[in-house]
């Protein structure tokens, strides 16, 4: 059995990760014993001062590996508006300050898109899993979508309530957490990273 704990103090992230993992038919069964912060005793702040995915994920499943000598994996996700150039990007639960408002980000999107034809979008995650190899192993989800002009919708956590998954009708907060890990970009990511760990 591998033990294994996901950095993360989202309980929204952890939700969807052990709902993902569940899902993978081939992880059911004990292959996988999957631990939050809190079943590992870290109470503390993760360090998160990166300037991409791939290194914030990283930064913060070291920190995890390195002091509490476990397996670990972090991700870190967010939104790429084209017409922002890739914004809020990598500073998207930050985009509207320190405080991480979700309404406040959404606000903040929409008045900077405001007017704007071009609403293509992306949500990216990057997983990052260190210690069960010499050197981290990465796994990468992105799903395109639109950024429409108004919220829909009481689920989700950060930006759901304004995109739209290419090929959809519904905002990601106006689906069923289910329909939502059918095809997040985190259940993406998630699923290689399951596949992986199958693997081994």
């Amino acid at each position: 059995m591998i033990r294994l704990c996901f950095a993360s103090n989202n309980k929204h992230k952890l939700e969807e990760i052990r709902q993902a993992l569940s899902d993978n038919r081939r992880i059911v069964g004990g292959h996988v014993d999957l631990l939050s912060l809190n079943d590992i005793k870290c109470f503390e702040e993760l360090p998160e001062t990166r300037d991409t995915m791939e290194g914030n994920s990283l930064q913060k499943a070291s920190y995890v590996f390195d002091h509490y000598h476990i397996p670990c994996f972090a991700d870190d996700s967010g939104l790429e508006v084209e017409a922002l150039k890739g914004a809020p990007g990598v500073y998207s639960a930050r985009y509207a300050g320190a405080h991480r408002s979700d309404a406040d980000n959404i606000d903040l999107l929409l008045k900077n898109l405001y007017g704007d034809t071009n609403r293509r979008a992306r949500f990216r995650s990057v997983i990052t899993l260190v210690g069960l190899d010499e050197k981290p192993v990465y796994f990468e989800g992105i799903i395109p979508g639109t950024i429409i002009a108004a919220r829909r919708g009481t689920g989700g956590f950060g930006y759901d309530p304004v995109f739209v998954p290419e090929g959809h009708s519904r905002t990601f907060a106006e689906m069923s957490l289910e329909e939502k890990n059918a095809m997040s970009h985190r259940a993406i990511a998630v699923r290689k990273l399951a596949d992986y760990l199958q693997g081994r």
